[in-house]
């Protein structure tokens, strides 16, 4: 090897560790905000029943709720995907629930058509988007994560939230781009691909 390789080598094995570091610092910042206590929200279920945010943890006392933008984002569907794939392991640690502002038909149409087996709900009616910060004052919906826990008092706090990005922490795809000779190269989900 080059003297040049040697050194990019060591160069990216130290900002790998610089990385991590970072992620870490940035868990630790994210838990040390004190934890939101928030209200009940009523959504629409896809089996055409109403379910309560404290529903949405079913027997878990932590959740994870997907703020989806809805069927028409390519890059909500790239990330839900990406959920499901992973379901079983999320759900073993805490309930999941995506979170669109379709309505509940077409929350139940689309999920279905993608195989999507979490929890899908529509938030079409209430404010839980805009009150969580992934809907803008124009009413445009945004794409993220919250975190919320239960606690044995039936009280819910909201304990983190992140929002989602191309080149985010939540989609492995970018990440694998990156490392192909050409990068991402204006790569961008669709639907379906041909």
């Amino acid at each position: 090897m080059s003297e040049n390789t040697v050194s990019a080598q060591e160069r990216i094995e130290a900002l790998t560790l610089e990385i991590q570091a970072k992620r870490n610092e940035l868990n630790e910042l994210r838990h040390s905000l004190p934890q939101e206590e928030v209200g009940e929200y009523t959504f629409a279920g896809i089996d055409g029943k109403e379910y309560q945010l404290t529903d949405l943890f079913g027997n878990k006392n932590d959740l994870i709720v997907i703020h989806n933008m809805g069927k028409s984002c390519p890059y909500c569907t790239l990330w839900a995907d990406g959920f499901e794939g992973m379901r079983e392991h999320l759900e073993n640690r805490a309930a999941l629930a995506l979170v669109s502002p379709n309505s509940p038909e077409e929350v139940r149409e689309f999920a279905g058509g993608r195989g999507w087996k979490f929890r899908a709900v529509s938030s079409a009616g209430n404010s839980f988007s805009s009150d969580m910060g992934y809907e803008s004052e124009k009413g445009g919906q945004m794409p993220g994560i919250s975190t919320f826990v239960r606690s044995e008092d039936g009280r819910i706090r909201r304990v983190a939230t992140a929002p989602f990005g191309p080149g985010d922490d939540f989609c492995s795809a970018w990440h694998m781009f990156d490392l192909l000779a050409g990068g991402q190269d204006n790569w961008a989900p669709q639907f379906s691909y041909k």
